[in-house]
């Protein structure tokens, strides 16, 4: 496809990694409002269900509910170590991704999603949109720092894995309803229904909502509804469900602001909210099925199968600046869906007269992605990519207490992956640029990953816990589409191979916890190796391997509850990644703060009707992408706070939140240019934003 500038063909490759995003909902169990306290209590309480030696954090329904942050993006960053990137503006935290232990660029692919247990990462490079999971239905958020998460869940976890558990209808009153609307800045409009029903052993609940904003910059208007529906039946021996989702999204694409020294221009500070694609939009549309049951064997097992299929549509076209141009138009139109069949045994007995657990399973996808890449979308295309992948895993993973203060876990997986990939090119095709069409790939590649685990608790306020881990990266379509040089020195046309190597790490991470009355602590330190990490190469405008890579660091998590209507909240992180061989050995990852840092507090103003909520974020400055010279200039630091006062009178609830309390004029994403040192577009986010909130419950 044509490009005004290899640069811009980056960015529209970044523009449909972020944007077009795959969309998986979380159930919605409606109740009553909730007590005013707790408020976020990020530091890291390990639960029977957590993976011995981790650094885990649990986030809970109260959490959320009494926080400033209005999405899920904006939640998980309260946690140390995380680190968020925003495109547009983050209403409703469309365009937001989460980076867990400093990948920059490919966050996306490195952090694992999960629903209730239940992969959302796809084989493409769109990242999971959190946008569309309604903070009133997540039960709980649990995180798992590190390569360890691999075992059970496979690719992706080489960062970490984020599982999101929403609410059910289970056990809940014979009849809830709920609703709530809102406005906010930049005449953004939200409405949320819902409701359940218990009766027996049967139980359904259903939601809906939608989302209007004209959005922070110019054609940056967003428009999104979401629904689902669930239905479960629950005995004492025997449980299983059925779930159905569907979304359907538009955003406007406002594309960079510019800065240029060498030729005066600064848009950050002549036009921060204009655009230079007035027409460049993205669509998507998702439907999803999901069924499964628990079924009790005996006394102490279990054996759980799930299976499900997602279907997800996009649409994007990129008209270039104004004046328009065919030269640098081009559209994408694909599909992607994914079968998935989970079955897994859950066995809890003695092993040698020792406490035991274990869970060990089968996973199986199968994948199939067919893209139209050309100039617009109602001409042929230049290229036609049909793209099909079947994984097939088997994992083992069993936790021992060896003592009664002293746990232990071990676990293996291995995992076989077949990527077929094949091109049709159309050189009559409008936009045709002269490229090659890419030789056919027919490929099976089997991986591993393992770990293991030890905690000890030397009394009831102070453990230690430690571990190793090896996880793995399978390369995306999107990457595999983009790798290899397109053309050599002399401009003739290569043909692509699709080929890229698989991505493996090797993490190590030790620290402790301490819980004593109202105050809790958690310290931990990792060192993360990576060999053949996947990257995209400013220089030659490719996706590649990288030479070995590195990420160390540490994070401190703390909170104090002073009284029974006070608690304080704090967080510290350092992240450290960098090239450890090659020609930017000892250079920083783009994209990655150094250090970040958190606090809040939570503070019950009068009983449960008047509660105030204030979080404080700060983070240090970054290189930009593409910069892996280190060699431009960087993302300036910054910091934000936000601040909510909410409170429930009866069945009615309310709140109002303002973002950004002190109007701090940042942004965390910026491309720099290759070639013109200084040059670089930024993107630009909102300074003081608010949004009220009101709803009732029945």
């Amino acid at each position: 496809m044509p490009s005004s500038h290899p640069a811009a063909t980056r960015m529209r490759a970044l523009l449909c990694s972020t944007i077009l995003t795959s969309s998986l909902f979380a159930a919605l169990a409606p109740a009553a409002a909730q007590d005013m306290l707790p408020a976020i209590n990020v530091t890291a309480t390990r639960t029977s269900d957590a993976i011995v030696g981790t650094s885990s954090t649990v986030i809970t329904a109260d959490d959320i509910a009494h926080s400033p942050a209005q999405t899920v993006q904006d939640i998980i960053a309260q946690t140390p170590g995380v680190q968020t990137t925003s495109l547009y503006g983050g209403v409703n935290g469309t365009g937001s991704s989460v980076d867990l232990r400093g990948f920059g660029a490919t966050a996306t692919s490195n952090t694992l999603f999960l629903i209730n247990g239940r992969r959302l990462n796809d084989l493409d490079l769109q990242g999971v949109d959190l946008s569309s999971i309604p903070l009133q239905s997540i039960e709980r958020i649990e995180i798992t720092r590190g390569g360890s998460g691999a075992v059970l869940y496979g690719d992706n976890a080489v960062g970490g894995v984020i599982n999101i558990v929403t609410k059910t209808g289970t056990s809940g009153p014979p009849a809830t309803f709920r609703a709530e609307g809102g406005v906010g800045s930049f005449n953004q409009r939200l409405a949320a229904v819902s409701a359940a029903f218990n009766s027996g052993p049967w139980s359904t609940s259903a939601f809906a909502n939608g989302v209007r904003s004209d959005g922070y910059r110019a054609n940056n208007a967003l428009e999104q509804n979401n629904a689902i529906g669930e239905l479960r039946y629950s005995t004492p021996d025997l449980s299983a469900f059925l779930n159905i989702s569907g979304d359907n999204q538009r955003l406007g694409l406002p594309g960079s602001r510019t800065v240029d020294p060498s030729t005066g221009v600064n848009q950050l500070q002549t036009d921060r909210r204009g655009t230079n694609t007035p027409f460049d939009f993205a669509d998507k549309q998702g439907a999803n099925l999901t069924a499964g049951f628990t079924k009790s064997l005996w006394d102490g097992a279990e054996l759980i199968v799930d299976g499900g299929v997602r279907d997800k549509r996009q649409q994007a076209g990129y008209f270039g600046n104004v004046p328009l141009s065919p030269f640098s138009a081009s559209s994408f139109d694909a599909h992607l869906q994914t079968w998935s069949i989970t079955p897994r045994l859950s066995i809890k007995n003695a092993f040698f007269g020792l406490p035991s657990k274990i869970l060990t399973g089968l996973d199986y996808y199968d994948a199939t992605y067919d893209s139209n890449r050309g100039q617009y979308r109602g001409t042929p295309p230049v290229h036609v990519y049909n793209l099909s992948q079947k994984t097939l895993a088997g994992y083992w993973q069993q936790t021992i207490a060896v003592l009664p203060t002293t746990d232990f876990s071990y676990g293996g997986r291995v995992q076989s992956v077949k990527v077929d990939a094949a091109d049709r090119l159309n050189p009559l095709a409008p936009g045709y640029f002269g490229d090659a069409q890419a030789q056919p790939l027919n490929s099976t590649e089997t991986q591993h990953a393992l770990h293991v685990g030890l905690e000890h608790r030397f009394n009831d306020v102070f453990s230690v816990f430690v571990r190793a881990a090896r996880a793995f990266r399978t390369p995306n379509v999107d990457e595999r589409v983009a790798s290899g040089p397109s053309y050599d020195a002399f401009f003739n046309a290569i043909p692509g191979t699709f080929a890229l190597k698989t991505q493996t790490s090797v993490d190590v991470e030790g620290g402790f916890r301490i819980k004593s009355g109202p105050f809790e602590m958690q310290t931990s330190v990792y060192n993360m190796d990576l060999t053949n990490e996947i990257r995209y190469d400013p220089v030659n405008f490719y996706n590649t391997n990288l030479d070995p890579t590195r990420r160390t660091g540490g994070e401190t998590s703390a909170s104090i509850r002073i009284n029974d209507t006070l608690l304080l909240r704090s967080g510290a992180a350092y992240t450290h990644a960098t090239f450890r061989e090659g020609p930017f050995s000892g250079n920083d990852v783009p994209l990655v703060s150094r250090y970040t840092a958190n606090g809040g507090v939570t503070w019950n103003v009068w009983q449960k009707y008047v509660v105030f909520d204030a979080t404080a974020r700060v983070w240090s400055s970054r290189f930009m992408d593409s910069d892996n010279a280190n060699s431009q200039v960087k993302i300036p630091a910054n910091g934000t706070v936000d601040v909510k006062l909410s409170g429930e009178i009866d069945h009615f609830f309310w709140s109002l939140s303002v973002i950004n309390l002190f109007n701090a004029q940042y942004y965390d994403y910026a491309v720099a240019s290759t070639f013109t040192p200084g040059r670089y577009g930024a993107y630009p986010l909102p300074g003081r934003t608010y949004l009220a909130k009101a709803g009732v419950t029945f």
